[in-house]
């Protein structure tokens, strides 16, 4: 077993190298288009429904086909230049915003509109998201990469912090059209980012069938524990866990929020996040990380479940909103650290010329939150937003109690030992 270089540790290591950085600002930008489209299409489908179960649809649309084209994203992304692929998804999704905004700001929008658009978008993220968790990894050397993905992280859920509330005040000022024009300009300046970018290392690009390297991505996965195990766990924490966040439009209307305070809700998840990720990089060395890795998504259960009361038993009451804030705080940064701590021993250990498959398969994780909103919807059309939440969220706490039982490795996963890409007789990636 070799433990890992002291460089690891370095929390903004990664921001020394110029690729890096410009990627990350291009990421910036089209991050901050998603989490506009996120909050935008929550909002219009129930102002256009009133109903919890068609948030539930607007789920199903965002997240099916992005599962079903992530495979074939991955295969792709590792035969093609991800530089191009990234330009492309790029300037496709801004282009099918601009025509969301224009159907919003004419008036003409109906729920279908919303709902297409969002496959649409959701097909073409399925070639997206594969490629840019490929990508990256090429643009700086492998002793930084838990402060790349850590950076990555921290993108996602720092735009969640200040965006969601400077979209709840658009949407109250103009409509909710001006925040998919505002999404549509910044996967515009993703792509323009994009040209201008090029890895720092050269990635030989796979060769040969198509078919077989499909299959070999999944029989890699199969064949190292490490793998299969985590990315099944990322699955049933942003499933049963993360998808509470769908319902959020119909938790702001319970407590009485209104535009403004749902996009707080949101910010508030983003500030949790971005708590988690610091509190998470500094313990990627540690001896216990595998019993943090376990211990934060049981956490972050048991968050939602208090989150699911306060909405439950105080609607309309500006202490159950307050609480509720402080609720969805504590739940992001639980589950921020896990998937930290999670996706940077998969990024360690994966091969490169298995990357982009098995990153593909991996990012399927991200469509389950839609996915999970949909199973949320049905419940919470069914009994109430808050028992549905509460009720994933048991489910989940009893998954990690499964996986801790079962799988005694995780428990004894050392932060500090370099994870071997080999398995051993048993299948089971050694450290």
């Amino acid at each position: 077993m070799n433990r890992l270089p002291a460089g690891a540790s370095t929390r903004f290591g990664a921001l020394h190298h110029a690729p890096y950085r410009r990627f990350l600002l291009g990421s910036a930008a089209s991050v901050g288009g998603y989490q506009l489209l996120i909050m935008g299409q929550g909002w219009l489908v129930y102002e256009l429904s009133g109903s919890p179960l068609h948030l539930g649809f607007l789920g199903a649309a965002s997240s099916i086909p992005t599962i079903a084209v992530a495979l074939v994203g991955g295969v792709i992304a590792d035969r093609v230049d991800r530089r191009r692929m990234l330009i492309a998804t790029s300037s496709i999704i801004a282009g099918l915003l601009v025509l969301l905004a224009a159907l919003d700001g004419t008036g003409v929008v109906a729920v279908w509109h919303v709902l297409a658009i969002a496959a649409a978008i959701a097909l073409i993220a399925g070639l997206d998201f594969p490629a840019r968790q490929a990508f990256f990894p090429s643009l700086i050397p492998r002793e930084q990469m838990m402060s790349a993905v850590a950076l990555n992280s921290m993108l996602w859920q720092g735009s969640r912090i200040v965006l969601p509330g400077l979209g709840g005040v658009v949407i109250a000022l103009a409509d909710t059209w001006a925040v998919f024009a505002a999404g549509a300009f910044g996967f515009m300046v993703m792509a323009r980012v994009m040209a201008s970018v090029a890895p720092a290392a050269d990635v030989p690009l796979a060769t040969g069938h198509s078919g077989r390297q499909f299959v070999d991505g999944f029989r890699f996965i199969a064949s190292h524990r490490l793998f299969w195990v985590l990315i099944l766990l990322t699955y049933a924490t942003t499933f049963l866990g993360i998808s509470y966040i769908q319902l959020m439009p119909a938790f702001a209307r319970l407590l009485g929020a209104g535009e403004a305070g749902y996009g707080l809700l949101l910010s508030a998840t983003g500030v949790g996040a971005i708590a988690g990720n610091l509190i998470v990089v500094p313990l990627q060395r540690s001896p216990r990380l595998g019993r943090v890795m376990l211990a934060a998504p049981m956490g972050g259960a048991a968050a939602i479940v208090a989150f699911a009361l306060c909405v439950a038993l105080l609607p309309g009451a500006t202490i159950g909103y307050v609480l509720a804030l402080g609720c969805g705080m504590l739940t992001a940064v639980c589950m921020s650290m896990y998937f930290v701590a999670s996706m940077t021993q998969l990024q360690l250990a994966v091969p490169d010329a298995l990357r982009g498959r098995v990153m593909g398969i991996y990012t399927i994780c991200f469509s389950l939150v839609p996915l999970g909103g949909l199973l949320g919807g049905v419940v919470a059309a069914a009994t109430s937003p808050p028992f549905a939440a509460a009720l994933n969220a048991g489910v989940l706490a009893a998954v990690v109690a499964v996986m801790a039982v079962t799988q005694p490795f995780l428990r004894r996963l050392d932060g500090g030992v370099a994870v071997s890409a080999e398995p051993d007789e048993r299948g089971t990636a050694r450290g």
